[in-house]
């Protein structure tokens, strides 16, 4: 770790993340005049691009935050390709992706963390994916920020686990052992008709809130357990490319599968991705599929 990263993970270290994360909650949907300045600025500074958003005219959004979760216009993110392989959740950009070797994954050089400590602690829920596959996408500022699904798939279990809120940029990524698995963190497990599929959605400072279809705004409660929600038979279906939750400012998504539906068409470390862009060569609609249950 460079003298400079020290400094900065020091500094953001002194913070009281978690309460800087509920006032920029109170902040972005704040309904005021001064909202429209703060997005023409944003979008200059981070790059945003309106020409893809469904309503292109930046006061058309009553807060900062509607802007920032502004959904896209229609045909911007055509889900191609087979129904069995993979697509990317989000845009962004690959942080990492691999295997998942002996439960460890890998984070950054001398790097790894542990499967079951990134699922909340419960072994059984690790067991689907141990050997399997992951990729890490990073969400910048400017990026859309809604999730996807990659995959068709019925809701088994999700659960909320409390954390950290350090920054997920790439510095902190590089100097932070262990930093997805200590951050606050939605874990969303899927049955699909291929598999297993485990979506890992990681909070950060200032990703005031984290939202599914199926639960709404997920706030930090208070305290330190970590909270799990069993859907059995009744948890909803969400069909490939459909939206399954958004960030509140921005994050990391993490893509988990199975040894039988290896990603083994990401990109390369630091490589864009796009919602609906594959992750997958090659369909496993052969393979057996294993149940979270």
């Amino acid at each position: 770790m460079s003298l400079l990263d020290r400094l900065r993970v020091l500094l953001l270290g002194c913070l009281p993340q978690h309460a800087v994360s509920r006032l920029t909650l109170r902040l972005t949907r704040l309904r005021t005049r001064l909202k429209d300045p703060v997005v023409r600025w944003f979008i200059r500074a981070f790059g945003a691009d309106m020409d893809e958003a469904a309503d292109p005219d930046p006061a058309a959004y009553p807060s900062f935050n509607a802007f920032f979760t502004r959904p896209l216009r229609p045909g911007a993110r055509p889900i191609g390709g087979d129904e069995g392989m993979p697509v990317s959740p989000v845009d962004g950009r690959v942080s990492q992706a691999g295997r998942i070797e002996a439960g460890r994954l890998y984070q950054a050089k001398g790097i790894d963390y542990g499967l079951v400590d990134l699922l909340g602690g419960d072994p059984r829920d690790a067991e689907p994916f141990t050997d399997g596959s992951f990729a890490t996408l990073y969400l910048a500022p400017g990026d859309y920020h809604r999730i996807h699904m990659p995959l068709t798939g019925t809701l088994r279990r999700m659960c909320h686990v409390p954390g950290r809120l350090w920054s997920v940029a790439p510095w902190t990524v590089r100097s932070i052992p262990g930093l997805f698995a200590r951050n606050e963190r939605v874990v969303a497990l899927f049955d699909t008709d291929h598999g297993p599929l485990g979506l890992v959605l990681v909070g950060a400072i200032n990703v005031a809130a984290i939202e599914t279809v199926w639960s709404g705004l997920v706030t930090p409660p208070r305290g330190r357990s970590v909270i799990h929600t069993e859907y059995g038979d009744h948890g909803p279906t969400i069909k490939r490319g459909s939206e399954m939750g958004r960030f509140n400012m921005g994050s990391t998504v993490i893509v988990l599968t199975p040894p039988a539906l290896p990603l083994d068409n990401v990109p390369p470390p630091g490589e864009r991705v796009r919602v609906g862009m594959e992750l997958a060569r090659t369909s496993r609609t052969g393979a057996e599929p294993r149940s979270m249950a």
